[in-house]
């Protein structure tokens, strides 16, 4: 009889011991799959944030290489903004070697205020130093220019560009186009 309990228990104990280990690698396996799965969402998180902030200034800085150190630039690029937020893709206007193809957005003046306000709202700029000028130029970003700005009332600079994007032009053109319409202007 103790030969058969000594069996049994034995046996009891090769099974647990079975058992035991197919528990332990099959939490292993977990692990790794966890493990994996946590360094699969940290490659996907980089990915999205990678994208997120891609800023595809290099496409343009190859013809427009005299702003890549501009502060216009430099902020919205610390910002995730790239020229296109602002400017459109510009595919066919960066894939024309003769320059004769306008950017998808260009700004007359009239345009300036309303366009940078878009993402700078009154509220945000409005206790900032001198901007009383500027911001009596137009109430919000769907208002046409005031009397006080038409007259000259308003007095200091008058566009965000006067301060925030002195270098943000271009030095010398080769071409010139109508900023409303995009025609070609012959000189």
């Amino acid at each position: 009889m103790n030969i058969t309990k000594a069996k049994d228990v034995t046996s009891i104990g090769l099974v647990m011991s079975c058992l035991l280990l197919v528990f332990t690698v099959n939490c292993s396996f977990e692990k790794q799959a966890e493990e994996t799965s946590v360094g699969q969402q940290a490659i996907e998180d980089y990915y999205e944030k990678s994208i997120e902030s891609f800023v595809a200034n290099p496409f343009c800085l190859v013809c427009h290489l005299d702003f890549e150190e501009e502060e216009l630039v430099l902020n919205h690029k610390l910002a995730g903004i790239g020229c296109e937020r602002c400017h459109g893709e510009s595919t066919r206007h960066r894939s024309d070697e003769a320059n004769i193809t306008p950017p998808e957005i260009m700004y007359s003046k009239a345009r300036v205020n309303p366009t940078c306000m878009m993402c700078h709202p009154r509220g945000d700029i409005r206790d900032v130093k001198d901007h009383q000028p500027l911001l009596a130029r137009v109430e919000t970003v769907f208002d046409q220019d005031t009397e006080e700005s038409v007259s000259g009332a308003a007095g200091g600079k008058e566009y965000c560009t006067d301060c925030h994007g002195q270098g943000h032009r271009i030095k010398v053109r080769t071409v010139r186009w109508n900023k409303a319409t995009g025609e070609l202007i012959e000189d």
